[in-house]
């Protein structure tokens, strides 16, 4: 099956199995920053944002998604020109391993853009779902809680 897929707004024209997974075709793609994780839609390592809604991949059929948005955590930010999220990670130590933190950033990045200036309460509740086996989440909590606090104050630069 072949099959345009718009990913991080960028169409890509794709050649998979009919029965494929997502994240199998993003990732046989060059698109490694989605990780493989548990395959069964639990850990959070897979996720992407489709049409602005957060779903893990691995749990979607590629098929389903041809001429959607998909963005992975490479169409909010790049090494070059890394989003407030991704720099609010790396200054609060969130980034250890690295493997959940796609997972992580984006879905503090559907976090903040739903709830601008989230409690902590709800920082926990948008983070269930993403598993990280190195920091005990507090690292990571901190991290979204810079991201906010910088993303409404407009301050890009570091505090």
């Amino acid at each position: 099956m072949n099959g345009t897929f718009i990913v991080n707004k960028v169409a890509c024209n794709f050649s998979f199995n009919p029965t494929a997974r997502l994240l199998t075709v993003l990732r046989d793609n060059g698109f490694t920053e989605v990780k493989q994780g548990c395959q069964e839609g639990l850990c959070g390592a897979c996720l992407v944002i489709i049409d602005q809604q957060l779903v893990n991949s691995c749990q979607v059929l590629a098929a389903s998604c041809l001429q959607k948005q998909i963005t992975t955590v490479k169409g909010i930010g790049t090494l070059h020109h890394p989003h407030i999220i991704q720099e609010a990670f790396v200054e609060a130590g969130a980034v250890q391993c690295g493997f959940c933190t796609p997972g992580m950033v984006l879905a503090t990045y559907n976090l903040l853009n739903q709830i601008p200036q989230p409690s902590e309460e709800q920082i926990k509740q948008f983070l269930d779902g993403n598993l990280c086996r190195c920091t005990g989440y507090v690292k990571i909590i901190n991290a979204v809680k810079i991201a906010a606090r910088r993303l409404n104050q407009g301050n890009h630069g570091k505090n």
